[in-house]
């Protein structure tokens, strides 16, 4: 009578190639979480801008996208400040220091809108803003009833980056109030992620 099952030694042979596989496997998936890392900061905080802009629309009154930093980074507290390298971000009317974790109210000072907590990927993405005229570093943006920036101090670029990646993105906010996001490593002028 024949006996079914796997010897021992097709058991080794199949666990060393597939340690084989995952061991060449392993370089391209951390590339990729940290690929993913920085686009969902990039793209939270794109969604900020333009939550902001709607909203300054939609209200016709100035509303700002403020970048806010937290002593948990994964959770908006009223412990707030603002600050140029986070990516935390809160939408509201007035500066919300001290207000992050409030309910969006229409009457109540600094009427927030919205705001997310980012966190900081395990300390794998950076992020870093600067002044429309490039001098400084930027923490808030206005948009007016038009969509179109108010304050000559206001962000213009969010450059979110990680180590070792291959995907650095940038935010750049026109002062007409359009947001785009672009790739400031491409440099062929007909390709649509240049900067």
């Amino acid at each position: 009578m024949r006996q079914r099952g796997f010897t021992l030694v097709e058991l080794v042979v199949t666990v060393a190639a597939l340690a084989l596989i995952l061991m060449m496997a392993m370089p391209s998936v951390a590339s990729w979480l940290g690929n993913a890392r920085i686009r969902n900061v990039a793209d939270s905080l794109q969604n900020g801008l333009q939550i902001a802009r709607a909203e300054a629309v939609r209200r016709n009154q100035n509303v700002s996208f403020w970048l806010v930093a937290v002593n948990d980074p994964s959770v908006l507290s009223n412990d707030c400040t603002l600050s140029d390298i986070s990516g935390s971000w809160v939408v509201s009317v007035n500066s919300p220091v001290g207000h992050c974790a409030d309910k969006p109210s229409t009457v109540s000072s600094p009427m927030l809108v919205t705001g997310r907590a980012m966190g900081d990927a395990g300390g794998r993405v950076t992020v870093a803003s600067v002044q429309s005229d490039k001098s400084t570093a930027g923490t808030f943006v206005t948009f007016d009833g038009f969509g179109r920036v108010t304050n000559t101090d206001s962000i213009g670029q969010i450059d979110v980056t990680g180590p070792g990646s291959s995907v650095n993105l940038r935010l750049a906010v026109s002062p007409a109030g359009l947001v785009r996001m672009c790739d400031p490593r491409v440099t062929d002028a007909n390709d649509p992620r240049k900067c």
